[in-house]
């Protein structure tokens, strides 16, 4: 190799590109031991001990630098192969307007109460798409329209698994104290728990009917990503008008000028795309499940990208407030989905 090709970027970026795969992979390999805690969250943390630690070279920061975004916006395109439509509508006409509802109340709440407590409004929007869609999918989608610092997409992905992680322990408890029915449990669990492997495995602990009806409620929710994301980057160009500059733009652009946010983000439009093939295609099961490993190793990858780039110290500044906002927000969401699913189910 000459020294020409050796100073080229794509192999001062090979290293770093190396790096990311095996973290990604290792990340998915863990987390498919449990449920509790998804790749996504472990990937985020080996960035951060990597960072923090000061293990992470110089040498590989071109690739991974470079490959964060890309990945984190492939990864909630090959998402959308998990939605078939078809089988959303079959839940009924009370279930999708329950699900409908809860994406739209969760999401306008959380935000509000976030930029109540001070929280700022890029990070509102990632805890308000974290808490009311799916988990730490949806705060990376929300991250790549935003424009949120790293801190603040670390924060939004810690406490949504943790709380996650409580709903997935509390739920099925309180679903047969309260004798609810398998259905009923199924649903309240899908509108409320907010990782998919979260609601799989909490649903499993009611029964085998509460499991496929919460699945198919939380992919419900999950196919509501694409219009939120859509109304975000619409309220970010807005928001970002009436400021003259974004949060992040304000050290990125000309003072009076707004982020280059796109109407509709280009992934946004790939997601829908994949849910549109998923629901007219029949699809073997095998490369259902492949496409199903493929986003989470996408996505993975890129929460690694961002751990690497935090500041333990800095992540610190945000905690507090993030508690509260995900603590307030997992509980009015679940114990209005409660009433919710009492009353109409």
């Amino acid at each position: 190799m000459s020294s020409q090709d050796a100073g080229s970027p794509g192999v001062r970026r090979l290293p770093g590109r190396i790096l990311l795969a095996a973290v990604a992979t290792a990340a998915l390999l863990l987390g498919s031991i449990q449920s509790a805690v998804g790749a996504l969250l472990i990937a985020l943390v080996l960035g951060l001990l990597l960072r923090n630690l000061g293990l992470f070279r110089p040498a590989v920061r071109p690739g991974v630098q470079r490959a964060t975004k890309p990945l984190l916006r492939l990864g909630i395109v090959v998402m959308g192969l998990q939605l078939a439509v078809p089988e959303i509508l079959a839940l009924g006409v009370p279930v999708l307007v329950l699900i409908g509802a809860t994406v739209l109340i969760g999401f306008v709440f959380t935000h509000w109460f976030a930029r109540r407590i001070g929280m700022s409004p890029a990070a509102s929007v990632l805890y308000a798409a974290g808490f009311s869609i799916c988990g730490a999918s949806a705060v990376a989608g929300a991250q790549s329209v935003v424009n949120a610092e790293d801190e603040e997409v670390a924060s939004a992905v810690a406490m949504v698994t943790l709380y996650g992680t409580a709903a997935l322990l509390a739920l099925p408890l309180v679903s047969g104290m309260l004798g609810l029915t398998q259905e009923q449990g199924g649903v309240w669990i899908g509108l409320t728990v907010h990782e998919v492997a979260q609601v799989v495995a909490a649903g499993g602990l009611v029964g085998a009917a509460a499991l496929a009806t919460a699945a198919v409620v939380k992919l419900g929710r999950v196919v509501l990503l694409a219009p939120v994301l859509t109304f975000s980057a619409l309220y970010w160009r807005r928001a970002a008008r009436d400021r003259g500059v974004g949060d992040r733009g304000a050290r990125d652009a000309d003072a009076g000028s707004a982020p280059n946010v796109p109407l509709v983000p280009l992934f946004v439009l790939g997601f829908l795309a994949m849910v549109a093939v998923r629901s007219v295609v029949p699809l073997p099961a095998g490369f259902l499940d492949a496409a199903s490993l493929t986003a989470t190793w996408l996505l993975a990858g890129a929460m690694f990208g961002l751990g690497v780039g935090i500041d333990l110290k800095d992540l610190a500044k945000t905690g507090g407030r993030g508690a509260v906002v995900g603590g307030v927000s997992t509980a009015v969401m679940g114990v209005g989905t409660l009433a919710a699913v009492l009353l109409v189910v």
